[in-house]
């Protein structure tokens, strides 16, 4: 499927999706978003597809939201459209696991973008900020959750009250970014890793994907009832069978994903 503003190709088992905007610095447009949302799409419908990895420019993985697109918006025109809801978080809802490949700037809907991934890989030149206090308005693609579930209330306080941007180095020692790798590098290690991901059990990925997700989003007691109940499932699977024999027969799993 043709697009303008990202381009999509497969890489073994990993769909790979670059933001494409570069006069923008890939300025998360109404087409870019819906794009995106087409090609997670058929991404997520692909078998041959195992892991997603999202990326950018070398010079910005997105900006930020297209503000002179949005700067005509009235309340009635975001409220009535459900603006964000209706198409932004396709990225967050996906069953595949995700990556984001971050270079450059990842600010406001960027750095947004990038927290809806299951992680990040940041290269190091990665800048990552939710500025938007200092054109007017606040976060509203979820900043000011993520960022503060993921590095803590004062630095997201910070970093929301003020704009000030956080560099790699930082992203990594707070806990937004799981690794720092060479700029040059980290297309292909953002694919290496998705590529190891899809290489799994992908039902006993997905499952992993969940019980992980549920620690983001609940108790600690509810978490662990959640982890305990998905931890019994997995003993249904043909893949736990063939994993544990393997295991004891000294040799590579042959996943049937089932």
């Amino acid at each position: 499927m043709p697009y303008e503003t990202i381009l999509v190709e497969t890489r073994g088992p990993v769909g790979l999706v670059t933001l494409n905007r570069p006069k923008a610095l890939n300025a998360l447009s109404d087409l870019l978003v819906t794009e995106l949302g087409q090609a997670l799409d058929a991404l997520e419908a692909d078998d041959s597809v195992g892991a997603i990895v999202v990326t950018g420019s070398e010079k910005a993985f997105a900006a930020g939201a297209d503000i002179k697109e949005m700067q005509g918006f009235s309340y009635m025109d975001v409220y009535k459209a459900n603006f964000i809801t209706a198409k932004w978080e396709r990225l967050a809802k996906c069953r595949k696991p995700t990556i984001a490949a971050v270079a450059g700037y990842a600010l406001g809907g960027g750095c947004e973008l990038a927290m809806m991934a299951d992680f990040i890989l940041a290269a190091d030149t990665a800048k990552f900020g939710q500025p938007e206090i200092t054109i007017g308005t606040i976060p509203g693609a979820g900043g000011t959750q993520r960022l503060t579930r993921f590095v803590g209330k004062s630095k997201a306080m910070e970093m929301c009250l003020t704009g000030r941007l956080m560099d790699a180095a930082e992203a990594e020692r707070a806990g937004l970014v799981s690794r720092v790798v060479p700029a040059v590098d980290l297309v292909d290690e953002a694919v290496r890793v998705a590529e190891k991901i899809a290489k799994l059990s992908r039902p006993v990925v997905m499952m992993a994907k969940d019980a992980v997700n549920a620690a983001y989003e609940t108790t600690m007691s509810e978490g662990i009832r959640v982890e305990r109940r998905i931890f019994h499932s997995t003993f249904a699977t043909e893949d736990q069978k063939e994993g544990m024999a393997a295991f004891a027969e000294k040799r590579q799993p042959d996943w049937k994903h089932r």
